[in-house]
């Protein structure tokens, strides 16, 4: 049982402001923090959404970029008991929308920006106000500029902060399949992730992060932004992933020593002619992999080529707040996402939830204090994604002797051949070894006499070019026949979302697409 010494993230800000006053908390652009400066914006902003109308249990939407003003948002609005709703920045109105009517929201923080992507928000949902992050001109009671807002600090008390069990925040799943589902998180959820990662990986005040994944994903909300939070460490927000220069630049002049990132950020740095200077400079000792599954290729290369940090893969889902695994620095197994943390529990069951033998396939289920409390307003979905306490995660995976977990694939991804499981991440593994094959996603095609069978859509390194009839005997040099692609398709892009996951369904919903075309 894990004992926590704090029920908010606002009592580690106050701890913060008291200890490190001075500190950096955060450097964005060419500017500098402090931890006693980021209360006085948590507290301003939070008297303004009193001031509002905002309560305990109100659902407060935030559709803002990577800023410090995110940062203020989300505790500014934790301070007073309500909960914030992260919304994807790369939504369109509709799917604003729906999320925003799904909450009931009468208020919500957005950026200026992103103006053109809500401009009919108010006609579709009972939003009556909404505080502008950025230069926004048309300033009057139900449209509030943030800035003015931090211009005039105000002191600010509450009579209650929330308590542990309290929801904290509501986070959409992508909705791979029908509409996105809200996760509620409490604030035991994001500190038992915390805790966990704290007895693994030892960090300290003295550590630096770096903030270019998309704030609203649970990764970089729970890793780049809490977690520092908890040792008082700084963190160098960068707005925007690209140009792609500047997240390295700002690792070397910032002197990040916690680099977090997405299988697609570490594939690009394995494969990049770097500046002669980048391994004498770079103060990098952990950099943390997380949001989809890091392909064994790329561990391989960026392991050789990255020698004085360890990269380490984790496993999460946004229901669990997110993390479930991570691989331990004194013994890192290649494809494994390493262990459980500390209080959570792993199993892999059959179908009728009964535990399999160490090695053995099934779907992984999660317990512990990083589970979810269910489903925003769907009961029926959340019985049947919680069980007797246990997450059903929807992935396939299988443990070792050592409790090292390995994830196979998605149960939805599972392809199934004339009665045999054929899992393709497997398949797309060994695509990566292929010279020239950038990228590889493998989906099932519904055929008369095996059910389906393997299908393979190729991204290419700039400049190759690869024959399928080769890629297919290499193949078949490493894989059993019936697990060889049917068809390999070569595409300029695959269709991802905003942190990189390969988007299948579109891939299956193109495949007659792409038969026709060739």
């Amino acid at each position: 049982m894990i004992k926590y010494d704090y029920n908010n993230f606002y009592e580690i800000l106050e701890k913060n402001a008291k200890q490190y006053p001075k500190k950096t908390a955060y450097f964005i652009d060419d500017r500098k923090i402090t931890w006693g400066r980021v209360k006085k914006k948590v507290d301003t902003f939070a008297r303004t959404l009193e001031f509002l109308g905002v309560k305990k249990g109100d659902k407060v939407p935030i559709f803002v970029g990577n800023s410090i003003e995110y940062i203020v948002a989300l505790l500014g609005i934790q301070k007073l008991g309500a909960v914030a709703v992260p919304i994807n920045t790369f939504l369109k109105e509709e799917e604003v929308a729906y999320i925003v009517n799904d909450v009931e929201a009468t208020l919500m923080v957005a950026s200026a920006k992103l103006a053109g992507s809500i401009k009919n928000i108010r006609d579709k949902t009972n939003i009556k106000k909404i505080i502008w992050e950025g230069d926004w001109e048309k300033v009057d009671a139900d449209n509030i500029s943030f800035s003015e807002i931090l211009s005039n600090f105000e002191s600010h008390e509450v009579s209650e902060l929330p308590k542990i069990d309290d929801l904290a925040v509501i986070i959409y799943t992508s909705g791979t399949t029908g509409k996105p589902k809200g996760a509620m998180l409490s604030y035991k959820n994001f500190f038992s992730n915390i805790y966990g990662v704290n007895e693994l990986i030892k960090l300290n005040h003295k550590d630096r992060f770096i903030a270019y994944l998309p704030m609203f994903h649970s990764f970089t909300l729970t890793v780049n932004i809490l977690l520092p939070m908890f040792y008082a460490a700084p963190v160098v927000i960068i707005r925007s992933i690209m140009p792609f220069s500047n997240i390295i630049k700002q690792t070397l002049l910032k002197r990040v020593t916690i680099f977090t990132g997405v299988p697609d950020v570490y594939s690009a740095l394995s494969r990049a002619k770097l500046p002669f200077y980048f391994h004498w400079f770079n103060k990098v000792r952990f950099y943390i992999s997380g949001a989809a599954a890091l392909p064994g290729e790329v561990l391989e290369r960026f392991s050789a080529k990255f020698k004085k940090g360890k990269l380490l893969e984790g496993y999460g889902l946004s229901e669990t707040s997110p993390v479930v695994a991570v691989n331990r620095p004194e013994l890192q197994k290649p494809y494994s996402v390493g262990p459980a943390i500390p209080g959570v529990e792993v199993k892999i069951v059959n179908d009728e939830l009964m535990e399999v033998p160490v090695g053995e396939p099934g779907e992984i289920i999660v317990k512990g204090d990083n589970v979810m409390q269910g489903y925003y307003k769907r009961e029926d979905a959340t019985a049947e994604t919680i069980i007797n306490g246990w997450l059903l995660t929807g992935d396939i995976g299988k443990v070792d002797e050592d409790g090292y977990i390995y994830i196979l694939d998605r149960k939805k991804d599972l392809i199934i051949s004339k009665g045999v499981n054929i899992y393709p991440r497997e398949i797309e593994e060994i695509c990566l070894k292929y010279d020239g094959v950038k990228e590889c996603a493998v989906v099932g095609m519904k055929d008369e006499q095996s059910g389906e069978i393997p299908v393979a859509f190729i991204e290419l390194e700039d400049g190759a070019e690869i024959k399928e009839g080769e890629l297919k005997r290499f193949l078949k040099q490493h894989l059993a026949n019936y697990k060889v692609p049917k068809h390999i398709y070569f595409v300029e892009e695959l269709p991802k979302n905003a942190t990189g996951k390969v988007l299948k369904r579109v891939l299956r919903d193109k495949i007659d697409e792409y038969i026709n075309k060739n």
